[in-house]
C-alpha cells in the first residue's frame, strides 16, 4: 500500500487507485495519516469531520466511517491489521516509506545531517530528492479546519526545505541556474525575506546586479506596506555587499539573454522543423506506476512553475531504464509540440564507443535543420546555438544511456518550457545542484509486475497452465526486466517447450548467468553487466569482485572496508563509486546490497580475477570483522559471561566501536541477518574457530529478542565445528547455548540430554564454574518437569562449586535459584532470606540480568505471603531492569506475576492491564507460554 498527501491524497495499490468515498472518509484518512503508526482520539477524529460542531452520534458516525474505510483498505491490500482501535481511540498502522509524509520527512533530517557535517553537495541531493515527492499543495481537495490547518504547517515545511536546499546550492556556487525557480518561490510568498535573499543572491551572481538591486527595494515597500516594518538586517547587509561588489557573494558570470518568441507569437516557426525522434513504444512495457506518477507530477510541477523539467532516470543494468523514458515520453508527446528530440549516448556500450556530447548536439541541430554554414566552431558554441533554439519552445528530450554529468550538460535546453529526461546506470548527482534536476532511480519490478510482464509476452493462456513454473521463474529473475526478457523470448522461440523445462533449466543455472545468455551482447546478461563494470576504477572494480564473497543481505561501510582490506575512509568513495553506477545500491543510509544476478556477476569474477590466496585473505577479514565486532557487543549485553579468547586479527580489519548498551543493541538488530548468514557461510567453508565463536557471541541477542529457533540453528552449527575442531570447552559451551534455546522452545528432554552431555565435559576439563552453570540450567529443566526438589540439589551443588571457584557473581545467581526452589516448595520465608543473600552480590558485581530475576522472586515470595505491595515494589524493579537488559520473555513474566499480584491486591482492572502487555509480548515472540495468559484474561 501506498498513501500520498503530498498533493492529492491517494491511495495506491498494486496497479490500481482507491477511490475514496466521500468527504468524511478523506477526513478521518487524513488525519489519521498525519499521525501514522500514533493512536489518533476518537475526539480528534469528530473535530475533523464537524469542526466546531458535531451532532449527538458523532462518535457513532466515526466508528461506521472508520469500519467502513478499514474494510476498503482490507480489501485492497489484503491484510485487516490496518487500522486498529486502540485506548479510546484508532491507528494506522503502516510502514513509514508506505506514507509520503514520513519519506519526505526522512529524507529532510537525512539531509540536515548532511548539511550539519559539512557534505553540501550530498545534503542538496538528498533535499531535492524529499522535494520531489510534492505533487501540489498538501492534502489538495481535502477539506475541514483541522485539516487545512495541517496542510498549511506542511506547505510552510515545504517551502523552508526549498529555502535551506537553495542555500546549500548558492554555498555550492550555484546562480543564474537557480534564478527561475527562487523567483517562482518569492512570487507565490513574496513576504519571505530569505527567499528574497536568495533571488538577490542568485541575481547578482547572474550578472543582473540592477535587478537584485530592484528586487530588494520591491520587499522593501511590500514589507512596509503590509507589516509597517523595514527588512532584517541579513537582508540589509546582502543589498548594501551587492552595492559595493563584495568578492565574498562569490563569482558573477554575465548571461547573455536569448531571443524568445513575443508574447502572443506560437513557438513554432515554419523555417523551423519538427523533428519526431522518439523509439517506437516499448514492448510488452508493464508495470512501473508510481514512477510514471512521480514523472507525471514533476512534469506538472513546472509546467506550473514556469520552470525547466529535468529529470535523471537511473538504475541497474537491465532494469529498463530505457524503456521506462520512451514509454512516457511517448506518453506526453503532444505536450510538447515544437519537436521530440532522441539519442543514445552510448555511455556504457560494449565497444567503449561512448558517443561524443559534440556529436549529439550537432545530431539536434541537424534536426532543427541548421544550415552547416551557419553552424559555430566549437562545442561550446554549438551548444550555446542549440539552447537558443530551444529558448520559447516547448521540446522534449531523452537523454539516453548517459555515462555522467559532463556527458550531457552541453544537451540541457536553457529556458522553461521544455522536458529533458535522462537515464543513466550512475546518479549523475552533479546535475542536482548544478541544473536543479530532480534524480529518481528505477528499482526492480515486484513479483506481480514480473507476472504482467511474461503474460504480455507469452500470453494468459500458457501462463495460466503452469502456475508454479510461472512462480519459480518469477523467483529466479528476481525482478530483473532484462532476465525476465531473456527468459520469455527463450520460452517464446520454443513455444512447445514446457515452463517448467525453461524453470528448471534456470534452476540448474544455481544462480549462475548462463541462463541469461542473450542471442547478443545488449541481450545478454552478462555482457550487459560487463559494460558497467568496465567503466569503474580498479580499487572499484576490486572491491565489487570482493563483495561478492560477503554473504548478504547487504553490507555496511567497515564491512566492506574489512574486506577489501582498506582503510573506511578509503572504502566510502568506492562504494560511492560503485553505487553511482547502481552496480550495487544504499537501499538505508549507509547500507549497501546487490542484485541477486549482480552478486553472481561479481562471484564471476572474483573468481577469474582474485587469486586464491586473496580471496581467502578477505573472507578472513570479513570474519574477523564481524567476530570481534560481536564480541564487543554481546560484552556490552552480558559482561558477566564467562569469557572466551578471539584468534589473532588480521592485518586490513575494521573493528567496530561499540560504545555502550543501545549501541549494542543497535549493531547487533542491523547486522542479524549477516551473521546468521555468517555462521552458515563459516561452517560451510570450514572455517570453524570463527564459527563456534561466532555462535557464543549470539547468544544473548538471540536469547533476549525471542529468536529461539534461530539460536538453535546457529547453536547447532556451533557444536558442528566444535566438534571438528575436537574443543571440548566449545562443545560444552555450544550445548548449553542449544539448551537453553530447546528450554525457551519447549524441548525439555532435548535440553536436558545437551545439559548432561556438557556436564561430562566440563567434569573432564576440571571446569568448576562451567559445571555450576550447567547444574543451574538442569535445575530449571527439574523445575519445568515439577520436579522442585531435584532442581534445588542441582542449585545446592551449583552453589558449592561457585563458592569453591570464588565466583561471585556466580554464587549470587546459585543463592536466588535455592530462593526460588524453596517458594516452589512452600517455604517462603526461607526464600526471601536466600533471595536477599543474592541481592548484594549482584548488585556489587553489576549483574543487573540475574539482579531482575532476584526481584522477581523477591516479588513472588512476599505475593505468597500476602504482602501485596513489598510484591508489587519488587516486581516493579524486576520489570526496570528487564527492559534496561532487553529480556523481552522475563519481562512478560514478571509482568504477569505483577497481575497476579494486582488480582489478590483487589485491583482487577490493573490485573488485566498487566496481563494484556504480557500477552502482546509472549505473542510476538510466538511463545506457548501466551495461551495461559490468554487464559488469565479469558477467565
Amino acid at each position: 500500500m501506498g498513501f500520498r498527501v503530498l498533493g492529492p491524497m491517494e491511495v495506491r495499490f498494486g496497479h490500481g487507485r482507491l477511490e475514496l468515498a466521500g468527504s468524511r472518509e478523506q477526513r478521518i484518512l487524513a488525519v489519521l495519516l498525519l499521525d501514522a503508526g500514533q493512536v489518533v482520539p476518537v475526539s480528534r477524529l469528530v473535530e475533523a469531520l464537524w469542526d466546531d460542531r458535531p451532532p449527538p452520534s458523532a462518535a457513532k458516525a466515526v466508528r461506521n466511517c472508520v469500519s467502513s474505510l478499514r474494510a476498503r483498505l482490507a480489501a485492497v491490500s489484503g491484510t485487516t491489521g490496518l487500522i486498529v482501535s486502540e485506548s479510546g481511540g484508532y491507528a494506522l498502522r503502516v510502514r513509514d516509506d508506505d506514507v509520503d509524509l514520513r519519506v519526505f520527512a526522512e529524507r529532510v533530517r537525512h539531509g540536515r545531517r548532511l548539511a550539519a557535517d559539512g557534505n553540501l553537495g550530498d545534503a542538496v541531493t538528498e533535499l531535492r530528492r524529499a522535494l520531489a515527492l510534492w505533487r501540489g499543495r498538501a492534502f489538495t481537495g481535502v477539506t475541514g479546519r483541522l485539516i487545512e490547518m495541517s496542510a498549511a504547517r506542511l506547505d510552510e515545511q515545504r517551502g523552508a526545505v526549498q529555502e535551506e536546499c537553495l542555500s546549500h546550492e548558492l554555498g555550492l556556487g550555484g546562480g543564474a541556474e537557480l534564478v527561475d525557480e527562487i523567483a517562482a518561490l518569492v512570487a507565490a510568498e513574496p513576504l519571505r525575506e530569505r527567499a528574497q535573499g536568495l533571488l538577490m543572491l542568485a541575481l547578482y551572481r547572474a550578472g543582473r546586479r540592477s535587478e537584485a538591486l530592484d528586487a530588494y527595494q520591491r520587499m522593501r515597500r511590500l514589507l512596509v506596506q503590509e507589516l509597517g516594518i523595514e527588512p532584517g538586517p541579513e537582508l540589509a547587509e546582502l543589498q548594501q555587499a551587492i552595492l559595493r561588489g563584495d568578492r565574498r557573494l562569490g563569482a558573477v558570470t554575465a548571461v547573455t539573454p536569448l531571443p524568445r518568441a513575443a508574447p502572443g507569437e506560437p513557438a513554432r516557426s515554419a523555417t523551423h522543423p519538427v523533428p519526431g525522434q522518439l523509439p517506437g513504444q516499448p514492448y510488452a512495457f508493464t508495470g512501473r506506476t508510481a514512477t510514471l506518477d512521480d514523472l507525471h507530477g514533476l512534469l506538472d510541477a513546472a509546467a506550473r512553475s514556469g520552470t525547466t523539467a529535468l529529470v535523471m532516470l537511473s538504475g541497474t543494468a537491465g532494469v529498463g531504464k530505457t524503456a521506462l523514458a520512451v514509454h512516457f515520453a511517448r506518453q506526453v508527446a503532444d505536450r510538447f509540440p515544437d519537436g521530440q528530440l532522441y539519442v543514445d549516448l552510448r555511455g556504457y556500450h560494449p565497444s567503449g564507443a561512448v558517443l561524443d556530447p559534440g556529436e549529439a548536439v550537432r545530431g539536434f541541430l541537424d534536426a532543427f535543420a541548421v544550415p552547416p554554414g551557419h553552424l559555430p566552431a566549437g562545442l561550446a558554441a554549438q551548444s550555446a546555438l542549440l539552447r537558443t533554439l530551444l529558448a520559447g519552445r516547448r521540446v522534449l528530450l531523452v537523454l539516453d544511456n548517459a555515462r555522467d554529468a559532463e556527458h550531457v550538460r552541453p544537451l540541457l535546453p536553457g529556458g522553461p518550457g521544455c522536458l529533458t529526461l535522462i537515464t543513466s546506470r550512475s546518479r549523475l548527482t552533479g546535475l542536482i545542484a548544478g541544473e536543479g534536476g530532480h534524480p529518481l532511480t528505477l528499482g526492480l519490478l515486484s513479483p506481480g509486475e514480473a507476472r504482467e510482464l511474461m503474460i504480455r509476452r507469452l500470453g494468459t493462456a500458457r501462463m495460466g497452465a503452469e502456475p508454479d513454473a510461472v512462480a519459480a521463474i518469477v523467483a529466479h529473475c528476481a525482478g530483473l526486466p532484462l532476465a525476465l526478457a531473456i527468459t520469455a523470448a527463450r520460452a517464446a522461440s520454443h513455444s512447445t517447450f514446457p515452463l517448467a523445462a525453461i524453470a528448471d533449466e534456470l534452476d540448474a543455472a544455481r544462480g549462475g548467468l548462463d541462463a541469461f545468455a542473450g542471442m547478443d551482447a545488449s541481450t545478454d546478461a552478462r555482457s550487459v553487466f560487463s559494460w558497467s563494470y568496465r567503466a569503474l576504477t580498479e580499487p572499484a572494480a576490486r572491491m565489487f569482485r570482493l563483495l561478492s564473497l560477503h554473504p548478504g543481505p547487504d553490507v555496511e561501510l567497515a564491512a566492506a572496508a574489512s574486506v577489501a582490506g582498506v582503510a573506511p575512509l578509503a572504502a566510502r568513495p568506492l562504494l560511492a563509486e560503485l553505487a553511482d553506477t547502481n552496480l550495487i545500491s544504499e537501499h538505508v543510509p549507509g547500507r549497501y546490497a546487490s542484485h541477486d544476478l549482480l552478486r553472481a556477476y561479481a562471484g564471476e569474477r572474483v573468481r577469474a580475477e582474485e587469486s586464491e590466496s586473496a580471496r581467502l585473505g578477505a573472507t578472513r577479514r570479513m570474519f574477523d570483522h564481524y567476530l570481534y565486532g560481536a564480541h564487543a557487543a554481546d560484552v556490552r549485553l552480558h559482561p558477566h559471561r564467562d569469557p572466551i579468547d578471539l584468534p589473532a586479527r588480521a592485518d586490513g580489519v575494521t573493528v567496530v566501536a561499540v560504545g555502550d548498551r543501545d549501541a549494542a543493541w543497535a549493531w547487533l538488530s542491523a547486522e542479524h541477518p549477516v551473521l546468521l548468514n555468517l555462521v552458515r557461510q563459516a561452517v560451510g567453508d570450514g572455517h570453524d574457530r570463527h564459527a563456534w565463536r561466532l555462535g557464543w557471541a549470539l547468544t544473548t541477542f538471540l536469547d533476549r529478542r525471542g529468536h529461539w529457533h534461530e539460536q538453535a540453528v546457529v547453536q547447532r552449527a556451533a557444536l558442528q565445528a566444535a566438534r571438528r575442531l575436537r574443543d571440548r570447552d566449545a562443545q560444552a559451551r555450544a550445548l548449553r547455548n542449544l539448551s537453553v534455546a530447546g528450554l525457551r522452545l519447549g524441548q525439555d528432554d532435548a535440553a536436558r540430554a545437551h545439559l548432561r552431555h556438557a556436564l561430562r565435559l566440563y567434569r573432564v576439563l576440571d571446569d568448576r564454574v562451567g559445571q555450576a552453570r550447567t547444574l543451574l540450567n538442569l535445575g530449571t529443566v527439574a523445575e519445568r518437569g515439577r520436579r522442585p526438589r531435584l532442581a534445588l540439589r542441582y542449585a545446592e551443588q551449583a552453589l558449592d562449586l561457585f563458592r569453591a571457584a570464588g565466583h561471585r557473581s556466580g554464587q549470587g545467581n546459585a543463592l536466588n535459584n535455592v530462593g526460588w526452589y524453596h517458594i516452589q516448595l512452600g517455604d517462603h520465608d526461607r526464600a526471601l532470606r536466600y533471595c536477599r543473600e543474592a541481592l548484594p552480590l549482584q548488585q556489587e558485581t553489576g549483574n543487573r540480568y540475574w539482579e531482575a530475576h532476584t526481584w522477581d522472586s523477591l516479588g513472588y515470595a512476599h505475593h505468597h505471603l500476602g504482602q501485596y505491595p513489598q510484591a508489587t515494589e519488587c516486581y516493579r524493579r524486576a520489570l526496570a531492569l528487564w527492559q534496561e537488559v532487553g529480556e523481552r520473555y522475563y519481562e512478560a513474566i514478571s509482568l504477569s506475576h505483577l497481575g497476579d499480584t494486582g488480582l489478590a491486591g483487589g485491583d482487577p482492572q490493573a490485573a488485566r492491564e498487566t496481563w494484556r502487555r504480557a500477552l502482546e509480548i509472549l505473542t510476538e515472540l510466538g511463545h506457548p507460554d501466551a495461551e495461559r495468559i490468554g487464559a488469565k484474561l479469558a477467565g
